[in-house]
């Protein structure tokens, strides 16, 4: 007997300039290495299909099914930043250098000025 399981999921939406986790098909399939790598969506096609650059090649991947792809979210990229301990004295050391890099850009960007809501316009 035939039975048909429900396997509907989230669909996730992806737009240009996103970071994902994309895997190849047709690599992981049939074994071989390298099948799974970081991309940025460079197209949206109205197809619901993708053109993907990967970043450690420059790589171009055409055709890509949203199935096989992964957001990268942001807040996984920031966690250092959002979760450092900045209140005791190993905090700062426990960061990478561009967390460090973009919180003393930061402060020396506010340091000197009063701080202002963004423009509404």
């Amino acid at each position: 007997m035939f039975t048909q399981h429900n396997t509907s999921t989230v669909k996730t939406v992806f737009q240009q300039g996103d970071f994902v986790l994309y895997r190849d098909p047709a690599r992981f399939w049939t074994g071989k290495p390298d099948h799974t790598f970081v991309c940025r969506i460079e197209t949206v096609w109205a197809t619901g299909t993708y053109t993907l650059t990967a970043l450690v090649t420059g790589n171009t991947v055409y055709d890509v099914r949203p199935d096989y792809m992964r957001l990268l979210p942001p807040v996984d990229a920031m966690r250092d930043i959002d979760t450092a301990p900045l209140n005791t004295g190993t905090g700062a050391d426990d960061m990478t250098a561009a967390a460090m890099a973009w919180l003393t850009q930061q402060q020396h960007a506010t340091a000197n000025r009063r701080p202002e809501l963004p423009d509404q316009s």
